[in-house]
């Protein structure tokens, strides 16, 4: 698991970056750059793989868009651990959200990877998860409170689906049945499709999910989200009231993914990926492609992703405890 004195050591290495001239590593630049991605094609963070990766082309990291390797299953954990044991020269990334970094930790007892295992790069996007229900559900629950009191007046529908045990949507909910003292049961999916696919159908009452992949069944009036997990509205439902809003204050969530290298990547390349990375990012294609799946583009230092790494690691300790989850129960 991450510690402090890890924590600090890493932030101390990041510092001693700023006197290099980020690009200066890579005066030729390496000939093909290879992104792992945890989860399949077509996925909300699959966009960011691939938007960031085509913009690498022609830069002084690499003359190549970036290839993107697809290695879904285990919640993200079979790419991470790929990345484990690949080059070090910067020629091998990764993206992968931070719960695999903060919360799986607690959660896996045999987790094959350690977060110091790692250089983080930079954080790519940001998402925010929300609560939907479907037409299982009255067209009466218009809010929070009526889908609660709905499910008090219905416990043998009151289910809820997330894209895995232990996802960040999945403790998401559980969090909100321990807060609201109203039991709902937990469904899990093989992600996001196939919960959104029985929510709409009628199959299940409500899902928890990133927001983003609601956006087109929302805009068709196939569901309807009751709640966004952000600090404030997200900008893609801007008449949807937050979590916190409406009595839930520690179900503020914004999970990021993030792009990752091995940890022995010498800190000069690292610099050079974190400088390319974060030019893609402002692109325009790619804030418009990002905004198609309710993404939020969000680059940062590597200093400011260490940081913010380490604030989600610290909280969700407690959390995972209260919430008593564990991948063997």
């Amino acid at each position: 698991m991450t510690t402090r004195r890890h924590f600090t050591q890493s932030l101390a290495g990041i510092a001693a970056l700023t006197a290099l001239h980020p690009l200066s590593a890579l005066a030729q630049g390496l000939a093909q750059v290879k992104i792992f991605y945890g989860f399949p094609p077509g996925s909300a963070g699959d966009s960011v793989a691939r938007r960031v990766g085509e913009k690498l082309a022609g830069t002084a990291y690499t003359p190549n868009p970036a290839v993107v390797d697809n290695r879904p299953g285990a919640g993200g954990r079979i790419a991470l651990e790929a990345l484990k044991s690949a080059p070090a020269d910067g020629s091998v990334l990764a993206l992968a959200p931070v719960s695999a970094m903060s919360v799986y930790p607690y959660i896996y007892k045999q987790l094959s990877y350690k977060p110091e295992d790692f250089a983080l790069i930079s954080i790519g996007a940001v998402m925010h998860h929300g609560l939907a229900v479907g037409p299982m559900v009255p067209a009466s629950v218009k809010t929070l409170k009526d889908f609660l009191d709905w499910a008090t007046a219905n416990p043998t529908l009151a289910n809820y689906g997330s894209p895995g045990a232990g996802s960040m949507p999945h403790l998401l909910g559980a969090l909100l049945g321990i807060r609201s003292k109203v039991e709902l049961k937990h469904v899990p999916y093989r992600g996001t499709v196939p919960g959104i696919t029985d929510l709409v159908a009628g199959q299940i009452a409500a899902t928890m999910n990133p927001s983003g992949d609601y956006l087109s069944y929302a805009k068709a009036g196939k569901l309807r989200v009751l709640a966004t997990s952000g600090p404030k509205r997200s900008p893609y439902y801007p008449d949807v009231p937050t979590f916190a809003e409406q009595g839930f204050a520690d179900l503020v969530v914004e999970e990021w993914f993030g792009f990752y290298a091995p940890a022995k990547t010498p800190a000069a390349v690292q610099a050079s990926a974190n400088a390319v990375i974060n030019q893609a990012l402002k692109d325009k294609s790619v804030l418009d492609s990002l905004a198609m799946v309710g993404l939020i583009p969000a680059g940062s230092t590597q200093e400011e992703m260490a940081r913010s790494q380490h604030a989600e690691y610290e909280r969700w300790g407690p959390l995972v405890k209260q919430i008593g989850f564990s991948a063997d129960s």
